[in-house]
């Protein structure tokens, strides 16, 4: 009866939405995930732990909306899994005790929000425990373009790029030992150790591309559960900075951009247009930079043309 009243009281409020002519101004978002828990490759050599993930990858699958859209979301947790889990969205304004509960194995949770605020935004599993979830991979980014489009301020990247690093622990790592870095390993970009950086792993197969003087942005979110990162492009700066990804909070060549756990920024660098140049993006936390959190970009005149455009903003 629950289910059934929640469901028609949501049918009104996108009625209402509709006769009050807002419904047309803002697109509605359909997004699914399954929640898995599932073995995944998490560095360059095919080394797997097992993880809690959002269909099966780590991070979960990219979401991007325009602020105003109206997001309809739902969660399906495996049938397989032992645990419980849920979604929580940090670019939506909810009830963390509705919206955002646990659901068990074979449940399934809907909910919608309106997202409201531009920028880039983690979301992750809130089940307890929330530091064994997250650092089990139950993360991904939802990016929110904002209203107006591109502006002086917010310019027009020419290729753009999803980072999320994170933490990898031991598989028998608990959810204490996690929450004090007890079996911690190392630090994960986009899944793995070193995934972009075959300087510091001869077997990582690729790489972050561009060609001399583009402009190119980077949509950092930060899900390691205890540490900040110190995120800093080696032989280069960072042009323009957007603190949470909103093109209202910007700064100017910044050298290492501070950012804390469950974090995002988004952040521009340009190459020398001259001749082909190689940054290294990395954690300047040592520990975190020398436990995978590496990556490369290499500009030069052939650069693959769909890298950071389209669907390879994310690669895997």
């Amino acid at each position: 009866m629950k289910k059934i009243m929640k469901t028609a009281i949501q049918s009104a409020i996108f009625s209402s939405l509709a006769l009050a002519g807002m419904a047309s101004a803002a697109n509605v978002v359909e997004v699914t995930m399954t929640a898995r828990e599932v073995d995944v490759v998490t560095d360059n050599s095919g080394t797997t732990h097992r993880m809690w993930t959002y269909d099966g990858i780590v991070p979960g699958p990219l979401v991007r909306v325009k602020q105003g859209d109206v997001v309809n979301f739902t969660l399906l947790n495996d049938p397989g899994n032992e645990q419980s889990h849920s979604m929580d969205f940090h670019a939506a304004r909810a009830d963390v005790l509705d919206e955002f509960e646990e659901i068990k194995p074979g449940d399934t949770k809907q909910f919608t929000f309106k997202a409201e605020y531009p920028g880039v935004f983690i979301y992750h599993c809130g089940a307890d425990s929330m530091a064994e979830h997250i650092s089990r991979g139950m993360y991904g980014v939802i990016i929110v373009d904002p209203a107006e489009g591109y502006s002086e301020s917010f310019p027009k990247p020419d290729r753009e790029y999803v980072l999320v690093q994170g933490d990898i622990f031991t598989d028998g790592a608990s959810a204490d030992d996690r929450m004090i870095g007890v079996g911690w390993e190392g630090a994960i970009i986009n899944g793995k150790q070193f995934h972009y950086s075959p300087v510091h792993d001869p077997n990582a197969s690729l790489v972050l591309e561009s060609k001399p003087g583009e402009r190119v942005r980077f949509h950092f979110v930060n899900a390691m559960i205890n540490d900040a990162v110190a995120f800093h492009p080696i032989a280069g700066i960072w042009e323009q900075v957007w603190d949470n990804g909103n093109p209202k909070n910007v700064r100017h060549a910044m050298q290492t951009a501070e950012i804390a756990p469950a974090h995002g920024m988004t952040l521009d660098l340009i190459s020398p247009a001259d001749r082909p140049t190689n940054n290294a993006l990395v954690d300047h936390r040592m520990k975190h930079a020398y436990g995978g959190a590496i990556s490369v970009l290499m500009n030069h005149a052939d650069a693959d043309e769909n890298k950071g455009r389209g669907d390879q903003l994310l690669l895997r």
